[in-house]
């Protein structure tokens, strides 16, 4: 590698250090991280700006914006202090019955939308019904972002890697359902085994809260009738217009825009109102990380451990495609999923062809799709979820460290990703 890749490696990870460690805040690491690689012209404006492959990704930022506004008026609307009651009562107050109920709902949800949508959705639902049981809602959002990135993983539109890994791949809606989602339903139930046992100190049942719940009417909580109706009928064509992405060629941004524009315009909530809960420090981390990885791209780091990591399975399917999953999952733990993916698909584009182009051969795209995907429940940073559940739990006054997050993290990660080897292995390879 040159000087120039050597030195904006050093950058990264210095401004990584930063970020795990929390020795400054999280936002600060990453601009201040971005800044000094376009100080040293391991990019330019060109590049982190307008390039869609070494520069912020605008779709992420702007679907996360969105989404973030349209939950705003929803949270005007009391739903979710509706669901946080629903949810309690239906677990009858007891708290692993609790979690699974969240965890289902957020892995089904998350494959009808993106991972970051269902989040933002779900989050305050967990933050009200936790402060009703007395539980601590840490537990509960972690399990909820790798639920959401699992599940996510089951259908096209779940995860934005996958979108990208479909566009490159030539694959369609149905491909994931029929390559991906059998195993989905697996790991989940896996998942609803490892949360029991990782955060079983946090299931202490209250007897007396658990009966306070039951005797509450959960349609009281609903403030504005009309606004509601106003703001699911929106929610309901965002949610169609993701899924009909194939159909009607409006990328999620412009939809979950548009979505927001028309809520805000059309009911009588104000602006301040509607952008009073966008998570403007998530947003700006994600810019400066972004920044940060296509300089990594632009001066052919990742390009060359990626490289380097195919030229070690010297052509051979059954080597490439676990080496591919494991490769995929540990990088994806480091750097956000979606520049990784960016990368990765013009290598495993040519890797499908080098083995024939066949059906055979598209079990790299489920190699790299479920080691990116799965990869991401890794770190804190790893996927787009995380970042956004941190960024909610802190506005919240209850801060989700790295590593708090990271040790139930690489837990996740290892054992979905051991069982998901076989599965390839097993399906596509003997």
């Amino acid at each position: 590698m040159t000087a120039l890749a050597w030195l904006s490696v050093a950058v990264f990870l210095g401004a990584y250090a930063l970020i795990a460690t929390e020795r400054i805040h999280r936002v600060a690491a990453a601009l201040g991280g971005a800044g000094i690689m376009l100080a040293i012209h391991a990019s330019d404006a060109g590049a982190a700006f307008f390039s869609p492959e070494t520069g912020v990704d605008w779709n992420v930022i702007f679907l996360l914006l969105g989404m973030m506004v349209i939950v705003g008026v929803l949270k005007q609307t009391g739903i979710f202090e509706y669901l946080a009651i629903w949810a309690a009562k239906r677990a009858k107050g007891r708290p692993f019955r609790l979690m699974v109920l969240l965890v289902v709902i957020t892995a089904s949800a998350s494959a009808l939308l993106d991972n970051v949508t269902t989040v933002l959705l779900i989050a305050p639902v967990t933050f009200l019904v936790c402060e009703r049981l007395a539980l601590p809602v840490v537990p509960f959002l972690i399990s909820e972002a790798m639920a959401s990135n699992i599940g996510g993983a089951a259908t096209l539109v779940g995860d934005p890697p996958n979108i990208i890994i479909a566009s490159r791949g030539g694959l369609s809606f149905n491909d994931f359902l029929v390559h991906m989602a059998p195993m989905v339903v697996v790991l989940v139930v896996v998942f609803i085994g490892l949360c029991r046992i990782m955060f079983r100190k946090a299931f202490v049942y209250d007897l007396e809260r658990a009966a306070g719940i039951m005797r509450l009417n959960e349609r009281e909580a609903i403030a504005d009738r009309t606004l509601l109706w106003q703001s699911l009928s929106v929610l309901a064509l965002v949610m169609a217009a993701f899924v009909l992405h194939p159909v009607l060629h409006y990328e999620p941004s412009v939809v979950a825009i548009l979505g927001a524009g028309i809520l805000v315009a059309a009911t009588k909530v104000t602006t301040e109102q509607a952008i009073a809960e966008v998570e403007w420090p998530t947003l700006v981390f994600f810019m400066g990380l972004f920044v940060m990885v296509g300089a990594l791209v632009e001066t052919g780091v990742i390009g060359q451990i990626s490289q380097a990591a195919v030229g070690a399975t010297e052509g051979r399917l059954g080597l490439t495609t676990i080496g591919l999953l494991w490769a995929s999952t540990g990088i994806s733990a480091i750097v956000d999923n979606i520049p990784y993916v960016a990368t990765m698909s013009p290598i495993v584009a040519d890797l499908v062809q080098a083995n024939g182009g066949n059906a055979h051969a598209q079990v790299l795209w489920w190699s790299l799709a479920f080691g990116a995907d799965l990869g991401g429940n890794a770190t804190a940073v790893g996927a787009a979820a995380n970042v956004v559940i941190i960024g909610i739990a802190a506005r919240n006054r209850t801060p989700i460290s790295f590593w708090e997050f990271t040790k139930y993290g690489l837990i996740v990660a290892f054992v979905t990703v051991a069982l998901v080897t076989p599965y390839l292995w097993l399906r596509y390879l003997m």
